[in-house]
This record gives structure tokens, C-alpha cells and sequence, in this order.
């Protein structure tokens, strides 16, 4: 065999390895997903987020925000109440847990196999109906027309009328929060109705003479009348000054650390995005706006 034969046949064996390393090559990234452009793995799953209704029209906005984004991401946000968002991420359920109360303070949660990301403040505000004409109720007047002592609003400084009473559920976190924050932690024991979707709430609160509930600020709007109490406005400054005192932080748990799909999503409502427009324009308080922080003891402390 000549020398012009001996190296056509070296030629041919290392196309042949090329071609057989290209190919191993090719099939384990066809096993591990496609790549995207800049070495990033692809965002892409499903995911379930549950829970709290005050929390719901921002987590939804987001997702459809994030959806867009992420074409190959299908995020479903569902309400149901904190207590059922906790107890769907402690028993894997659901991805996330939405809640507007710490996981410590829900009975049967064990909270340690959960991780906390606050993604921002909701404020909380006494509700009535528009042709009540109080605008101002004291902590102890608030104590007791939730706990059925006071049932008529002339006794307030208001109209002639039947007070009536529209309740959160028990496993609410808004109802956690109001109260703890603003009934003192008295049991809000006064006869009512009960409706767990804070906009079948705002509904009820503006079509019933003399009705009275609560309602995170982000679904406040002309149709019912938010009190002061004590004198102090539910305004996002009083809030993140610490001068009104029902708030709550906005949670989503995971069980365990996130990976993948949930941690791209966190870190986008954790995004400036989300931050710096999404969740002022609608109602909420920035994390980076709070004056103050607050244990799930419910103790208060400066920043």
C-alpha cells in the first residue's frame, strides 16, 4: 500500500471519530433540554401557587408577566385562604404557599420544613359601606362591634342602623391579621355573615346597608369606605412608618429550598420589575419601603 493510500485511510478513521463524538455530544444535550442562547437552561414546567386572596392579584399579574417572558412556563395562582395555601405546600400539594400569616403561627404546620420568601407589605383596613357615615373608629369601638357588644351604628356617631357584620373564614390569614393587629387578639365572636374571596367581600360590604368587614388595601376602591383607626388613615406611609398597625407580610413558602422553575419565579417577584412597579401599582408596599420589621410574635422593631 502506498503512502497517498495509508493517510486517506488515517483521514477516513478520525471523520469517523469526529462524526461519533458529535453525536454523544448532540444526544446528551437533546437528553438534557434544549439550550438557550447564552448557556442558560431553559425555563420551563409547571407550577401551582396557592393560598392567600389578599395576595392573589399580584401573584396572578406576575405570572401572566413571567409567562410572557417564559413561553415554556405554566404557572397556575389559586386563592383558597393562607391556611390552605400553608397546609398545600406542607403536604406538596402545591409549589407554593401564599400567605399573609408566618407559617409559625398556623397550628398543625410544621414550619421548619418550610422556606419563607417575603416579597412585599399589604396593608389592612376597616371597610363599610358607603352611606354609613362614620369615618373614624377606636380600637375599643372596633372590639366591640366584632365581638357583637355594639350592633347599631348610632351608638358609633353614625345613621340610625343595623351594624352588619361580614366575616373572614377561619383558616383567613386577613382575619389573622385584623385580629391580631386590630382587635388586640379578641375573639370576633359578633353573629354575621362569612365569605372567604376578598372581592366577593368588597361586593357584599357595598350592596348591604350598614355592613362593616375588612379588606387588604389592594382591593379597596370607590365602592366601600375604608375607616381610620384611632385617628390614623391606612395610607402606605402610616403603614411603613409603624404608626398603623395592620399590615402584614406577603409569603411565599416553599418546602425546602427552591430550585428550577419556583426559584426562577421568586427571583423574578423579587425582580425590579416586580418591585419597583408591579406591586406599588397595585396596592402594595415594597419590602424596601418598611420603616420598621415585625416577628411572627407580632413584636415591632425599627430598621
Amino acid at each position: 500500500m502506498g503512502n497517498r493510500a495509508k493517510w486517506m485511510l488515517v483521514l477516513a478513521a478520525v471523520l469517523v471519530l469526529v462524526v461519533a463524538l458529535a453525536g454523544c455530544g448532540g444526544q446528551e444535550q437533546k437528553q438534557g433540554g434544549e439550550q438557550p442562547s447564552g448557556g442558560q437552561a431553559e425555563i420551563a414546567g409547571n407550577l401551582t401557587a396557592v393560598g392567600s386572596t389578599a395576595m392573589q392579584p399580584l401573584v396572578e399579574q406576575a405570572a401572566t408577566q413571567f409567562m410572557a417572558k417564559n413561553p415554556k412556563a405554566q404557572i397556575v395562582v389559586q386563592g383558597g385562604g393562607s391556611g390552605t395555601g400553608l397546609t398545600q405546600v406542607a403536604s406538596g400539594a402545591a409549589d407554593i404557599g401564599n400567605s399573609d400569616i408566618f407559617a409559625e403561627e398556623k397550628s398543625g404546620i410544621d414550619a421548619s420544613q418550610l422556606v419563607d420568601h417575603k416579597v412585599c407589605v399589604v396593608g389592612m383596613a376597616t371597610v363599610v359601606n358607603p352611606g354609613v357615615t362614620v369615618d373614624n373608629l377606636t380600637k375599643q369601638q372596633l372590639v366591640d362591634i366584632f365581638t357583637g357588644k355594639i350592633t347599631n351604628w348610632k351608638e358609633v356617631g353614625g345613621p340610625d342602623q343595623k351594624i352588619v357584620v361580614i366575616h373572614r373564614p377561619k383558616g383567613s390569614g386577613t382575619r389573622a391579621t385584623f385580629k391580631k393587629f386590630a382587635l388586640g387578639g379578641v375573639e370576633d365572636s359578633a353573629p354575621g355573615m362569612e365569605q372567604d374571596s376578598s372581592g366577593t367581600v368588597r361586593k357584599m360590604v357595598a350592596e348591604t346597608p350598614g355592613a362593616i368587614s375588612y379588606l387588604a388595601l389592594s382591593y379597596i376602591d370607590n365602592s366601600v369606605k375604608a375607616l381610620k383607626l384611632d385617628g390614623v388613615e391606612p395610607t402606605v406611609q402610616n403603614i411603613a412608618n409603624g404608626k398603623y398597625p395592620v399590615w402584614a407580610y406577603q409569603h411565599m413558602y416553599t418546602k425546602g429550598e427552591p430550585t428550577g422553575l419556583k426559584k426562577a419565579f421568586l427571583d423574578y417577584m423579587l425582580s425590579e420589575e416586580v418591585q419597583g412597579q408591579l406591586v406599588e401599582k397595585m396596592g402594595y408596599i415594597p419590602i424596601t419601603k418598611m420603616q420598621v420589621e415585625r416577628d411572627a410574635q407580632g413584636n415591632i422593631t425599627k430598621k
